[in-house]
């Protein structure tokens, strides 16, 4: 049976549907309005998905598929703290992390509300203290360069923000980012850092993570040079003025040495990739101010509003998690691609690979059950202007088909930018690109102007451009703190939705978790040269070639 019991005579009407494959061009054509009537916007955001392969008829069952599912009542519990995450027993809160202040939520008898701002605003008291060059470090000077040391949400979150507010950035406090556990990174940031001037963010939930730890000692190592080794009061110096903590455990922060004052607080609802809202994003208000970072809270949380009161048929998340459903399970349409045409949003899309594939990468359902449907697509993106120099070959003449998301905002280089005409006609041409690009993935041939058209000769095959690509394109007013944080938590609900319809939980990893433990094994292999029993012979033939090269 494919599609969970309560869903299941939709769920096969619209397995129907899609036998019958839809034309984009025999859609336009049919209906000149189709532009207008397929498009709805809200907080800044105008959706236009009338390039998606439905009709009436398809986005009508999808609605119903999601009242099926009970998704309106599913909203409610994540907003409200009912235990979604059900195979961890807790709730998954990250809506609460950008609530304003004043409005209780209580779980378990706690108000949440209390504990995200108390931790918040301890936040602000450190941030203000760094840009206002009050921290200093060890030697007295004050700090200068910042490292986020994290990996995934730890880092991939703020990395994104930072990268995509730059412009909001109104100190000359520079910060770094570190996820890469083979040291690269680090080691090519530590030659050019100062150590009496450099404060590093040691970011990870458990405060066990063998990526972010190796890094952080390796940190300390440095700092430490070779004075500080065997000297504790310059040890405890060092620890107090150059490293901060979060995590959900500060008995482990304290045993590695960091500072109580100095330590900010997660809690254990709050998943990696969803929390960039919380005190993991100290480095993005480092960077732009906390007032910018509040914005980009606000932005959230009237998405989260409009999520949670629109009617379904103009519920941004909704409709975009319902097409992604129907491309992904019922066109079997496994590839995604997210192409957004603003430099600033270059880590989006691989903020949206973990999001989106850590999240719904699943094959069972919440029932225990393996599922009989295609979930969570490959996901993958890059700036539009790049992709087009390198896999838009593959979406205009592959083999297969891949759903796309355009993302631009409408205006860039206006004036409170710049005055330059010619960055305006700069942004100009980038727009123009995201345009014409969605019209010849969903038209092919038939986009083109006459002069363009392929001549009936021996090279016309190779000219054939087939359309049918499905595409939904995201305008944005324009790309600051608050629609930024509209645009992330659009994604998030919209893997939401996705998951409420396949039946699957989003807030475990437990895939991740398995390759943890699997590599704390292998290294214990490597650092005591005793190759395990368990291992297979693939592994065990490379760990002895590893060795004897060593």
């Amino acid at each position: 049976m494919k599609g969970h019991s309560a869903c299941q005579s939709t769920w096969q009407a619209l397995e129907q549907l899609a036998k019958n494959e839809l034309d984009l061009n025999q859609l336009f054509t049919s209906n000149p309005l189709r532009g207008s009537k397929y498009a709805v916007q809200a907080c800044d955001i105008y959706m236009d998905f009338s390039k998606q392969a439905i009709n009436d008829t398809i986005l009508d069952k999808l609605l119903t598929l999601a009242d099926d599912c009970d998704l309106s009542n599913k909203i409610n519990e994540l907003i409200t703290g009912k235990k979604v995450n059900d195979t961890e027993n807790r709730p998954a809160l990250h809506t609460a992390l950008r609530s304003p202040k004043d409005e209780p939520l209580f779980v378990d008898g706690i108000d949440v509300n209390v504990n995200v701002h108390d931790s918040l605003d301890k936040a602000q008291t450190i941030v203000n203290r760094i840009r206002q060059k009050i921290w200093r470090g060890y030697t007295g000077k004050a700090i200068t360069d910042v490292v986020n040391i994290g990996v995934g949400g730890s880092d991939l979150g703020p990395l994104m923000a930072t990268t995509a507010l730059d412009e909001w950035a109104d100190t000359d406090i520079r910060v770094h980012f570190v996820s890469n556990m083979d040291g690269t990174q680090l080691d090519s940031l530590l030659k050019v850092l100062n150590r009496q001037t450099t404060l590093f963010i040691i970011s990870s939930k458990s405060f066990g993570t063998i990526d972010t730890l190796s890094n952080a000692q390796t940190a300390l190592a440095w700092l430490l040079g070779r004075v500080g080794r065997d000297t504790p009061w310059i040890k405890d110096s060092i620890l107090r003025r150059h490293f901060i903590g979060i995590s959900t455990r500060p008995d482990k922060m304290n045993e590695w040495g960091i500072h109580s004052d100095n330590q900010l607080l997660l809690w254990d609802w709050v998943g990696g990739r969803f929390s960039m809202w919380s005190v993991i994003g100290l480095a993005i208000a480092i960077k732009i101010g906390m007032g910018h970072f509040y914005e980009l809270l606000a932005g959230a949380n009237q998405l989260d509003r409009h999520f949670a009161t629109a009617p379904f048929c103009q519920n941004l998340p909704v409709l975009l998690g319902l097409i992604g459903v129907w491309n992904s399970t019922f066109l079997d349409i496994n590839a995604h691609t997210v192409l957004p045409y603003d430099g600033r949003l270059s880590f989006f899309p691989n903020y949206l690979t973990q999001l989106e594939m850590e999240s719904n990468g699943k094959s069972v359902g919440r029932d225990g059950q393996s599922v009989a449907y295609s979930t969570c697509p490959v996901l993958w993106g890059d700036i539009g202007s790049n992709a087009q120099h390198a896999f838009y070959q593959l979406l205009h003449q592959g083999t297969q088909r891949v759903s796309c998301d355009f993302i631009t905002p409408i205006h860039r280089y206006n004036d409170r930018q710049t005055s330059n005409d010619e960055l305006t006609n700069q942004h100009k041409l980038s727009l123009s690109n995201c345009l014409a690009q969605s019209q010849v993935l969903a038209f092919g041939n038939g986009a083109l102007p006459s002069e363009l058209v392929p001549n009936d000769d021996q090279f016309s095959k190779f000219k054939q451009y087939r359309g049918n690509q499905p595409s939904t394109t995201l305008l944005l007013k324009d790309l600051n703190p608050k629609t930024l944080g509209a645009l992330i938590a659009l994604y998030e609900h919209k893997v939401y939705v996705m998951s409420v319809i396949w039946h699957i939980n989003p807030f475990d990893q437990w895939g991740v978790e398995v390759g943890k433990v699997m590599a704390n094994q292998v290294y214990d292999a490597l650092t005591n040269g005793v190759i395990s029993t368990g291992f297979d012979s693939s592994t065990n033939q490379l760990l002895n070639v590893i060795k004897g090269a060593v």
